[in-house]
């Protein structure tokens, strides 16, 4: 995709956690968890690796309804365990990359995690301001609502003892 033709927006989604700030990074960079939560569950993951390094890969293969969903990225800033800046891509939609932030503080009862993505939204040759407009909100929309059904798995593993 040229990026002359395509547009950035940014979701920001805050949440807190009955967990330590170490418990929930690990959530985020330890394939073992990741495999449980992360674009996938724990019955439908194939596939969840991770080189956390700095420009090393991670990737999640989601089997469903007989389709593989893969999520791929890499490590641009690692700080555990308060903050992690990597690429998303869901190569058989897009080959737009998105940058996706977690920075995590403690707080009394636990820890709060401020997730950042910014959403690279393609614009078609043609379309009206209006329809512009209209993608940004559809992506924007999209993207709260799946990551909202992610944390929401991701509160419970991360919360259990």
């Amino acid at each position: 995709m040229e990026k002359e033709k395509a547009s950035y927006l940014t979701l920001m989604m805050d949440r807190s956690f009955k967990t330590t700030p170490e418990r929930l990074f690990e959530a985020w960079t330890n394939p073992q968890l990741m495999g449980k939560w992360l674009m996938t569950r724990a019955e439908s993951n194939k596939v969840a690796t991770a080189d956390l390094t700095v420009g090393g890969h991670w990737e999640i293969v989601d089997h469903r309804n007989g389709m593989d969903y893969r999520a791929i990225g890499r490590y641009v800033e690692i700080e555990a365990p308060g903050r992690l800046v990597f690429s998303f891509c869901m190569p058989q939609f897009s080959d737009s990359e998105d940058t996706l932030t977690v920075s995590i503080e403690g707080e009394e009862g636990g820890c709060r995690m401020v997730f950042t993505q910014q959403i690279l939204v393609p614009k078609e040759e043609g379309w009206s301001q209006e329809e512009a407009l209209q993608a940004a909100q559809d992506y924007h929309d999209a993207s709260r609502t799946g990551w909202h059904l992610m944390f929401e798995g991701l509160k419970l593993l991360v919360e259990q003892e």
